[in-house]
């Protein structure tokens, strides 16, 4: 509650713009804790209506105490149902495999170099359809099904502002009744990473 008081006096009063601050607090909050490791979690499945999509997701938070609240229980389940209807590929831009990259941006660099224009204007072109690449396949960068305002990694940013913890996607499997394949996909362990 002092929280909204205090972007409501910060906004002067003005109720949209007080949203607008809570929205920049929350996504601050979740930089600055970013770091921290999150080694405590949930794992759940959604099984889309009828019983032809199913996702397995695990979601990392840093206490067991975060990880039975219902705010993150509700968080997990929109991200599972977010990949269910949204088929993305891998979580992060930092995941995208360097064949994928190179593949997607050889097709679009060939596209835009039909059209005639300068160097320049060619790699510009190449990375307005980069970035809705990475919109497509990722899921943090993609527009979360339930608000198109905001992206998953600002839903998740929401929730760590709300939360007061780090929270982040660990791994998740998609599966399609009558798909010969399914999507596997998981954060790359780095040093920043700790593996669990």
């Amino acid at each position: 509650m002092m929280d909204c008081k205090q972007a409501l006096t910060e906004a002067k009063g003005d109720f949209e713009q007080a949203v607008v601050v809570l929205r920049k607090k929350g996504v601050s909050v979740a930089a600055k804790k970013a770091t921290r490791v999150t080694s405590e979690g949930a794992v759940a499945s959604y099984i889309h209506a009828g019983g032809k999509i199913g996702v397995l997701v695990e979601v990392n938070c840093e206490t067991d105490y975060v990880a039975r609240t219902e705010d993150f229980k509700e968080l997990v389940h929109d991200i599972a149902m977010h990949i269910a209807a949204s088929d993305p590929k891998f979580i992060r831009k930092e995941d995208v495999t360097l064949e994928a990259y190179e593949r997607e941006k050889d097709i679009y660099r060939a596209q835009a170099a039909t059209t005639g224009k300068s160097p320049q204007v060619v790699e510009k072109i190449v990375e307005g359809k980069m970035a809705k690449f990475y919109e497509e396949v990722c899921l943090y960068e993609q527009p979360f099904i339930k608000d198109q305002a905001i992206s998953i990694s600002q839903l998740v940013a929401q929730k760590v502002g709300k939360l007061q913890e780090n929270i982040s996607v660990r791994r998740f499997s998609r599966f399609k009744v009558g798909d010969p394949g399914w999507t596997v996909a998981q954060t790359k362990i780095t040093d920043e990473t700790p593996a669990q």
